[in-house]
């Protein structure tokens, strides 16, 4: 897909990273963002913003004036937004935002897809167990945390794992930095890809760093079922990112459905 990058892409981009994607996203990452045909323009004078369309479904955003905090505290805010929305409506919209400004971050946070592997064992998923006030309960979720200053995703992946569960890993994958729940925040994250060599023997018996975090291994090849099992017996929530991979991998082992083949 084509787009228009003149010289008021650098004014296009401060305006949209700003109040309408995160702030992690830069220029090259919004593109897969854009509808398919459309192409973006910016005409003299912002804050109006377009996304011209050929398709006859125009679509169109507007940059709006910085956000009202409505209460700051220690870790997060809550701001108010007021915008313009495709059709002249004026609109306002609540977005929880964490406080500080982290130089050399991709992402908010990551979090680790971890397999542990050993001999004659199956492969297991590592996850952990912890309290969460805002449900008031326990929840089940890939081990998970902050990247710091200056720290890449990769390293963030590593060191939140050794903390949380005390394994050590190595790294295979990681993706492009994601939304966690756009709807009400602009809080991103890496979902980072690490293998666990459980024959090593700094992870045959792993040391925690962490209190209260207890270290759950599920096997990879059931794992939605023993999830299930797992809620059923200990009344657990489950995050949504661990739930969702346990029902793709479910799916994924799934035979397609087969059509029966018919004479003529």
């Amino acid at each position: 897909m084509r787009t228009r990058r003149g010289a008021a892409w650098p004014r296009l981009r401060g305006a949209l990273g700003s109040h309408l994607i995160s702030p992690h996203l830069t220029s090259p990452q919004l593109v897969p963002l854009l509808p398919q045909h459309c192409s973006l323009t910016s005409p003299p004078g912002l804050p109006r913003l377009h996304r011209t369309c050929p398709s006859r479904h125009p679509l169109a955003c507007w940059a709006a004036p910085p956000a009202l905090v409505i209460v700051e505290r220690k870790w997060l805010k809550l701001e108010e937004t007021t915008y313009t929305d495709p059709i002249g409506r004026t609109r306002t919209w609540e977005t929880v935002k964490r406080t500080g400004n982290k130089k050399g971050v991709s992402a908010d946070g990551v979090a680790v897809i971890a397999v542990l592997q050993r001999t004659l064992h199956y492969d297991c998923i590592v996850l952990v167990k912890q309290f969460r006030p805002p449900i008031n309960g326990y929840c089940l979720e890939f081990p998970a945390g902050l990247i710091e200053e200056n720290e890449t995703a990769e390293s963030a992946a590593l060191r939140e794992l050794e903390e949380e569960t005390g394994y050590k890993g190595e790294v295979i994958e990681c993706t492009p930095a994601l939304c966690l729940d756009p709807g009400m925040s602009n809080s991103t994250t890496h979902i980072v890809s690490v293998i666990i060599n459980g024959d090593e023997a700094e992870n045959t018996r792993p040391k925690q760093k962490l209190e209260f975090v207890e270290v759950i291994s599920l096997p990879k090849n059931d794992l939605l079922q023993r999830i299930d099992e797992l809620v059923k017996e200990e009344h657990l929530a489950v995050d949504a990112r661990v739930y969702t991979y346990a029902l793709a991998m479910k799916r994924a082992a799934e035979k397609p459905l087969q059509v029966p083949f018919m004479k003529f």
